[in-house]
């Protein structure tokens, strides 16, 4: 943690160099463009969404690449092949594994979901690649793309088809990418089982808005929730601890909010990044929630070090407190997750 290279006197990332605030003063000025290009050329990925000439457009997501034959996508799963984009992969496969979590599980929504108080297993499915550049990913090892098992469509269905399976989540990285796929094996899980197994997804929302509405209406039919990863509320911040904008995440929550209003089906979560996602902002997303749902449940998760923010500290109990207090002026069911490392942190 160092001081801010703008105001010399708030704590920053050293990987970042400065803080919230004066990200939000300066606005969208596309200085840390090059940051995330170094972040992503150092993990073979593309440095920033691809737009060649005379190539063919990508709308499985927000960034919308534009790809020339062979070309990879700025997830690193998705190509041109023979003037189509498509997966990298042969159709019914996925860079992804598979594990079971017991119920209750680590779910963020596990506070307030009654699946999660079924007896059985969650079956977590973590797709690798992402549309998203996050330098404080938790999950980051979805960038290892060449090093990525393979799983196909049976083998998701055959592990779901387990009796004592009651939740499959599709997690990642993001799901976005691999959307294809994912809704494939959600849509034969659903006609197959129905509400005893319910299908939940775990997201960043700049997926393609069909897609989302798709596999929001699974998670509908079968009981289970959809959750949104708002990670910052100020675009300039996005941007700068993403790489990527959130208009597209906006319009998706609130699209889907309308859509699910009367229903437990849509969450949302905030990680309180030390010293970026403060009070301030956390009110600014609370806020954009409430002004679709005042009853949305809303989880503020605490932050480990990790990936590129490690010289970050878990968050202040302070932030944590003022956060809190914050998103609950706008929400009225608002969950502090994580808290178990507050505790290992004051046991120090």
């Amino acid at each position: 943690m160092h001081p801010c290279t703008c105001c010399g006197k708030n704590p920053a990332a050293r990987h970042i160099g400065l803080c919230g605030s004066c990200i939000r003063s300066m606005g969208l000025s596309g200085l840390f463009a090059r940051l995330h290009e170094e972040v992503r050329e150092s993990s073979g990925l593309p440095p920033s969404p691809p737009r060649t000439q005379g190539g063919q457009a990508c709308r499985i997501c927000a960034n919308e690449c534009v790809l020339v034959e062979g070309e990879r996508g700025f997830c690193g799963v998705r190509t041109n092949h023979g003037n189509r984009i498509t997966a990298i992969l042969p159709m019914g496969s996925a860079f992804a594994h598979a594990y079971l979590d017991p119920l209750p599980t680590n779910c963020c929504a596990a506070w307030f979901c009654p699946a999660s108080r079924e007896p059985g297993y969650n079956l977590a499915i973590f797709f690798y690649g992402c549309n998203f550049n996050c330098l404080f990913c938790q999950n980051w090892t979805h960038k290892l793309i060449p090093a990525a098992p393979v799983l196909t469509e049976d083998d998701l269905f055959r592990l779901a088809s387990a009796e004592d399976v009651r939740c499959i989540c599709f997690f990642g990285g993001s799901p976005e990418p691999q959307f294809p796929f994912a809704l494939r094996v959600a849509r034969r899980i659903s006609r197959a089982y129905g509400t005893s197994k319910h299908i939940c997804w775990e997201w960043n929302g700049a997926g393609n808005p069909r897609l989302v509405d798709l596999a929001t209406r699974l998670s509908m039919d079968t009981g289970g929730t959809v959750k949104f990863d708002l990670k910052a509320f100020h675009p300039a911040l996005h941007r700068a601890l993403c790489g990527t904008g959130n208009e597209r995440t906006l319009e998706n929550f609130g699209r889907v909010a309308e859509s699910t209003r009367g229903t437990d089906t849509l969450t949302a979560t905030t990680l309180l990044v030390p010293y970026y996602l403060d009070a301030r902002e956390v009110d600014a997303v609370a806020g954009f929630i409430a002004s679709h749902d005042e009853d949305i449940p809303y989880s503020l998760l605490v932050f480990h070090p990790d990936y590129l923010l490690t010289d970050l500290p878990v968050t202040p109990r302070r932030q944590v407190e003022e956060c809190g207090a914050a998103a609950r002026k706008h929400l009225g069911r608002v969950h502090i997750g994580n808290l178990g490392l507050l505790a290992r942190e004051n046991s120090r």
